[in-house]
């Protein structure tokens, strides 16, 4: 049979010289590439996509696509429950070294800029009272926390990390359409795109000198190392959560600079220091990089409503225990109103003029621009001047004057007549162009380009090289078409010099061994714990549906079981709230039951709802879970088949996860959670088999279906050649330790996690949660099958619930209880 070669370099070459010609014959205005068009470094990055995809150039974006989803990468739209996939363009944006360096110089003038003016407005004020910033800029924008006026942060720096949104005029120059100060997103996804590109163009670094991304990080996490009080300080990632559009890129960035990915519920203030709340107590923490509205940070300064800050976290700012990146308040300077002033402020305050400019700008605030952007309304971009909906912009975006028309027209007119001060003209910016597959062609589209930069250990700012372009869906070079468009694009500094192959790996030599995981937040805890126990509680639902279906509604299976038997599977399944009571025991209703059961979208505990909370779990895990278990997590239900078949596809399913679980997951304490959940959820769900079918009046079919519920037909038709006794069957299932699905073997596993995990005391006595495990441990070891009645399983199922009460009391910390619980360490 013939195989299929790769491309010769010879193919590469005349292929990428193609595509060159073909695209910039058509002339496009401003592109980035055609104005480059005999530039070799483009001609190598399509050589290199040419040695990857042959002439298909669909294949190569798809190529590009699906490295982006093995790297895990997602976004989700705000009001949308699921994720999307992160979708990468497989041709990056090149930039020579020379010409980046005048947007570096630019990012960092911008920045030290910026930072002088918020030391100024949070301090002295005197830039307001001499004139140069109106008092209504400030005082009327909702960014402007007044509980940070005069308080210095700690390291004396209101910022740390920021992000400036780039576009190139047709002619080439680069000016700035926005700043992001309050919670600069998207550093995530650059690392991301780079991951994704390289992986498909393998050998772009060695032939274009690529600049890397691995100093800019560590620089940045030095930087705020270097703020911190305590030499080895602990630094936190402030999420809002797993439903933050960014999350997953919060997760990798968490994960990439070794940071605690953490919610404002984990956090507690105590004496004006910040801790985490952890298995073993509370751990001090000494820097935050959030990424959470600076106004729901701490309800006692800002919004008492929050529900996602940190009470009293502002104080612990303010006493300098806790570094905050970037200093609630820096919003203030986002708004589009200020790039009026920023021209005149960097004159007055550098005795130069911006090196990178701003978009022409005029704040209705003034009699004169207002005036201005009246008479010009049809040829300007009329937005809101704070980032905030006034009444005549209703879904708070920048609009062309031109297309603003009739009552909408009016109402606008009107309210920028009551409310001047609301709202901005800018002039209307054409983007150049770049190349992006579309159709299985090259085509032009608009971009921007978003850059980055972060504060290092000196003080001293540093730029990413590089950051990421974001590509619009349609020609239309205007950018307030263009909006947040619809493709990413790696951004690739590239120059004649070597490039060092730094990573934020340290040293193989150059690091101390330790094999203590790190800390583990009572969250996560939780969540590990919960996530056992709902794939356990999934696969035992399942398993009772496939006996039924296979034993009671296929028509070609076999002897059917026995009604009183059916009826005990289906008293299982409704004690569980897997579905109502069927109307009858016929084949017609036990279907439905069955598929209400496993399907069940709203009201019952069916599996889909259980495998429904399950994903949640992990997509709000992602950096402590491996790519792979998010993705057999976040599968989608299946489908195809009939119901037996759907039935098989998710025990497989179950399977795949409980073996990562099993083989991949280090043994540190996010598993023994993990374990510990799965444990108590299969010794609840053994102990619910035995008391329905192990009982002295059951019948052979019961025996014969206790069996299947606990996977041990084999071992018990292995062990025990005479047939079914209820004996040998309720001693293999209940006190048998050496079989791996028996009430034994789990009550001896929960013992065996909860005597390795932490406890608060030194004195070697129990706690509440090992006694209650010591007690059941005792109560299976001395009993035999003959005295398991009904009274006993039930003792020890009331057990199981009594002893996973006691774990979440130790463990899962929650409100201010634990600041005051006793034994709790602060470290």
């Amino acid at each position: 049979m013939a195989t299929l070669a790769a491309p010769s370099l010879l193919d590469a070459g005349t292929h990428a010289a193609r595509w060159i010609a073909d695209y910039c014959g058509q002339q496009f205005k401003g592109d980035v590439l055609c104005a480059q068009h005999d530039d070799p470094a483009w001609t190598a990055m399509f050589e290199e996509l040419a040695a990857v995809a042959g002439d298909d150039l669909a294949h190569a974006r798809e190529r590009a696509q699906r490295h982006a989803e093995d790297i895990g990468t997602g976004f989700r739209i705000i009001g949308e429950s699921e994720e999307r996939p992160w979708p990468v363009s497989p041709v990056p944006l090149l930039i020579g070294s020379e010409e980046w360096q005048g947007i570096s110089a630019g990012v960092v003038q911008r920045a030290e800029l910026m930072e002088t003016i918020l030391t100024d407005l949070y301090g002295d004020a005197k830039l307001v009272e001499r004139g140069l910033i109106p008092a209504a800029l400030v005082g009327g924008s909702p960014f402007f926390l007044r509980p940070m006026a005069g308080l210095v942060p700690p390291g004396g720096h209101q910022l740390h990390f920021i992000a400036v949104d780039l576009g190139r005029g047709p002619t080439g120059e680069w000016r700035v359409l926005a700043d992001h100060l309050r919670a600069p997103a998207g550093a995530g996804y650059a690392l991301e795109n780079r991951l994704a590109v390289s992986r498909t163009l393998g050998g772009l670094q060695s032939r274009l000198n690529v600049e890397r991304h691995a100093p800019f990080f560590a620089a940045f996490r030095d930087g705020l190392a270097a703020m911190c009080r305590r030499v080895e300080p602990r630094i936190g990632l402030l999420t809002p959560g797993r439903f933050s559009p960014s999350y997953t890129e919060q997760a990798h960035l968490a994960r990439y600079l070794g940071l605690l990915l953490v919610e404002g519920a984990d956090l507690a203030v105590l004496e004006d220091k910040l801790y985490v709340r952890t298995i073993g107590g509370l751990k001090r923490v000494d820097a935050l990089w959030r990424r959470t509205d600076p106004r729901m940070l701490d309800p006692l300064a800002f919004d008492s409503h929050s529900k996602i800050g940190v009470p009293g976290l502002v104080d612990a700012m303010a006493a300098g225990e806790v570094v905050i990146s970037n200093a609630p308040g820096v919003g203030v300077l986002e708004s589009p109103a200020f790039g009026a002033f920023l021209p005149q402020l960097a004159m007055r305050l550098t005795g130069r003029d911006l090196l990178l400019p701003n978009i022409a700008t005029w704040w209705c605030g003034q009699d004169t621009e207002r005036a201005h952007v009246i008479e010009d309304f049809d040829s300007m971009l009329i937005g809101p001047a704070f980032g905030v909906a006034p009444l005549g912009l209703p879904d708070g975006l920048p609009l062309p004057g031109a297309e603003i028309t009739g009552t909408a027209r009016d109402a606008l007119l009107a309210d920028m007549a009551r409310r001047p001060q609301d709202y901005v003209g800018q002039e209307i910016v054409h983007l150049s162009t770049m190349p992006v597959v579309a159709d299985a062609a090259l085509v032009a589209r608009p971009f921007t380009l978003r850059v980055f930069a972060a504060r290092g250990a000196d003080g001293a700012w540093t730029v990413m090289p590089g950051g990421f372009a974001r590509i619009g869906e349609h020609p239309d070079p205007r950018a307030s078409v263009m909006g947040e468009g619809s493709w990413s694009a790696d951004v690739v500094v590239h120059g004649a010099a070597e490039v060092d192959p730094v990573s934020l790996l340290p040293a193989t030599d150059s690091v101390h061994v330790r094999r203590n995981p790190g800390t583990l937040p009572s969250r996560v805890a939780d969540n590990f714990f919960w996530l056992g126990r709902y794939l356990e509680r999934g696969e035992a639902l399942l398993n009772v549906i496939r006996v039924m279906l296979g034993n009671s509604i296929d028509a070609d299976a076999g002897a059917a079981l026995g009604p009183q038997t059916v009826g005990r599977l289906v008293g299982l399944i409704v004690a569980g709230g897997g579905a109502p009571h069927p109307a009858s025991l016929r084949r017609a209703d036990l279907a439905a039951f069955t598929r209400t059961a496993m399907e069940a979208e709203q009201r019952w505990h069916s599996v889909r709802a259980i495998n429904r909370l399950a994903c949640g779990i992990g997509q709000g895990s992602r950096d402590r879970l491996s790519a792979d278990m998010v993705k057999l997590l976040d599968a989608p239900f299946p489908t195809r088949g009939g119901m037996l078949d759907r039935a098989g596809s998710l025990q497989r399913r179950y399977a795949a996860l409980s073996g990562l679980s099993a083989e991949h997951m280090g043994r540190t304490a996010a598993w023994r959670f993990h374990d510990l959940g799965r444990r108590v959820e299969r010794a609840l769900a053994v102990t619910r088999a035995l008391r329905a079918f192990g009982m002295p009046h059951g019948s052979a079919d019961d025996l014969s279906t206790l069996l299947d519920l606990a996977n041990s037909q084999i071992s018990y038709r292995q062990r025990y050649l005479t047939g079914i006794a209820r004996i040998p069957v309720v001693d293999l299932i209940a006190l048998d330790p050496g079989n791996p699905r028996s009430l034994a073997f789990q009550i001896d596993h929960i013992c065996e996690h909860l005597r390795a995990l932490p406890v608060l005391e030194d004195d070697g006595m129990n706690e509440p949660q090992q006694a209650l495990a010591a007690r059941l441990v005792a109560t299976v070891s001395t009993a035999t099958a003959a005295s398991l009645n009904d009274d006993v399983l039930g003792d020890l199922e009331r057990g199981l619930f009594t002893l996973s009460d006691a774990v979440a009391r130790r463990y899962f910390l929650q409100g201010a209880e634990p600041l005051r619980a006793a034994g709790m360490t602060l470290a």
